[in-house]
């Protein structure tokens, strides 16, 4: 039984969970070459190397409202035109960017049209839902065909699902891929279909070899580990997953290494741990609200469903929380004389329906700093 109190939550297990591993679908082949490697001045030829920004946020689609996509799209772009220090040069998904399959016809509506008008660059890994077939489609199709199509070509050029839309395919070099850039570094990792994730050995050898290349331009650059399934949540949905955990604690301990951020998805709210290792405290975001109509709620005490006794939790603390609005973040990386600085900033979102309209109003409600020391 759960022992959690309102004042400091720690994640939780979801009890009595079915095996689904037999959901997992195979990867697409990889459009570019190993080890996957995408360069941002290729998408962003004039990126800056003192201070880079970019939104990021996961589970965006919607089969049953997508005008909350809309709302969530047009307050980033608010936020981008505000011609602020922190102005983001890049969008990076967290997944799922369709529901509920990764049907290509779900794109025109759930992608191209609310994000016709975001002004920069859209980078993403793909979630369960891109990952999932629908077998009554009356067209056949793989897992991942129009994600890959969207986001793994291998030049850009103008997509036929956008529906008229002048957006262009991204030229991700593979489903699992990093993003290099001049102050830091975002390994982006495919956790499949199955609803606590599956990551194959495949990959994990290849996010091994990727923890002990990127060190390597450490402290210099920051190192970031996105992901769509979240390894800590404290959610009445989904909760932590003990896959991820298994996954990302046993390659931090093969490899001696832990990065400096950790985002995920698909919990649809906004959650920030932070994890105590020997040396150093690891920040895991989820921010999974970024326009699914239906929010995911965090557990409340004495909850028979949950549990949060689990030694995995023990050095893990839920520092932040927002799970009755959607919202995006905004990260930014600073060099000063220092070394590097992380802020990250959350947004909520708040709706108020008056008689004719809906007033929509943006929030600050989080932020974090990381300081990286040169």
């Amino acid at each position: 039984m759960i022992t959690l109190n309102s004042v400091q939550l720690k994640p939780v297990f979801k009890l009595g969970q079915p095996d689904d591993s037999y959901k997992f679908q195979p990867l697409p082949a990889p459009s570019g070459k190993y080890p996957y490697h995408l360069y941002i001045e290729k998408i962003l030829p004039d990126v800056g190397n003192q201070k880079i920004s970019f939104h990021t946020l996961g589970d965006t689609g919607s089969v049953r409202d997508p005008d909350t996509i809309g709302i969530v799209v047009n307050e980033m772009i608010k936020h981008y035109n505000c011609d602020s220090a922190d102005q983001p040069q890049f969008l990076y998904h967290l997944g799922d960017v369709v529901y509920n399959h990764g049907e290509a016809e779900r794109y025109e509506q759930q992608f191209f049209v609310p994000y016709k008008s975001y002004p920069a660059p859209i980078f993403a890994i793909a979630g369960n839902h891109d990952s999932d077939i629908n077998p009554a489609n009356p067209t056949p199709y793989k897992s991942l065909d129009a994600f890959s199509k969207v986001f793994c070509d291998t030049v850009l050029r103008p997509v036929n699902l956008g529906g008229g839309t002048d957006k262009m395919s991204m030229i991700q070099p593979n489903i699992y891929w990093t993003l290099k850039t001049p102050l830091f570094n975002m390994i982006g990792l495919h956790s499949n279909v199955p609803k606590f994730g599956i990551i194959t050995p495949e990959q994990r050898a290849w996010f091994v070899e990727e923890l002990k290349t990127n060190n390597n331009e450490r402290p210099e650059k920051a190192l970031i580990v996105c992901l769509h399934h979240s390894p800590y949540s404290a959610d009445i949905n989904h909760g932590s997953s003990l896959p991820m955990i298994e996954f990302l604690e046993g390659a931090f301990k093969e490899t001696g290494i832990i990065p400096d951020l950790v985002l995920s998805g698909h919990v649809h709210n906004y959650q920030r741990f932070n994890k105590d290792y020997d040396n150093k405290s690891l920040t895991y975001v989820v921010a999974g609200a970024g326009g699914f109509d239906e929010l995911h709620a965090v557990v409340q005490p004495n909850d028979e469903h949950f549990t949060d006794d689990d030694q995995l939790f023990n050095d893990v603390k839920l520092m932040k929380y927002c799970d009755n609005k959607h919202g995006f973040l905004n990260i930014s990386v600073e060099k000063n004389a220092n070394g590097l600085i992380i802020t990250g900033s959350y947004y909520s979102i708040t709706k108020k329906q008056q008689t004719d309209h809906i007033d929509v109003s943006t929030t600050l409600y989080d932020q974090f700093v990381i300081h990286i020391n040169a």
